[in-house]
């Protein structure tokens, strides 16, 4: 497992990523999505694992799930679990926020 840092503070993290906005960042050789919901942040696999279309051009409901903008699949961003759909769950990354920037373990 390999941990990357995403900014050097909290406030510089914070304001990296609004609330609900989906960013695609590259983690050495991979790319993943991040997103923020209050003071939680999700880090999770690029591509939805059913057509691989880019969840970076999803967007996120009011119940913590990341919809795919190709058939409407809604993943859990703590589980990474498939809610309405009979397909492989979505690969998360644990995070870890901390004074000194935003811990993502791949």
């Amino acid at each position: 497992m390999k941990t990357f840092i995403l900014g050097r503070t909290k406030e510089e993290v914070l304001g990296l990523l609004r609330e609900k906005e989906i960013k695609t960042v590259s983690l050495g050789e991979r790319k993943i999505c991040l997103t923020r919901i209050g003071e939680e942040y999700f880090a999770f696999e690029q591509n939805c694992p059913h057509r691989k279309a880019n969840l970076g051009q999803g967007y996120i409901n009011n119940f913590q799930e990341i919809i795919c903008p190709l058939h409407a699949y809604r993943f859990d961003l703590k589980s990474g679990k498939v809610s309405n759909a009979n397909c492989p769950d979505l690969q998360v990354f644990k995070t870890q926020i901390s004074d000194n920037g935003l811990k993502i373990f791949i």
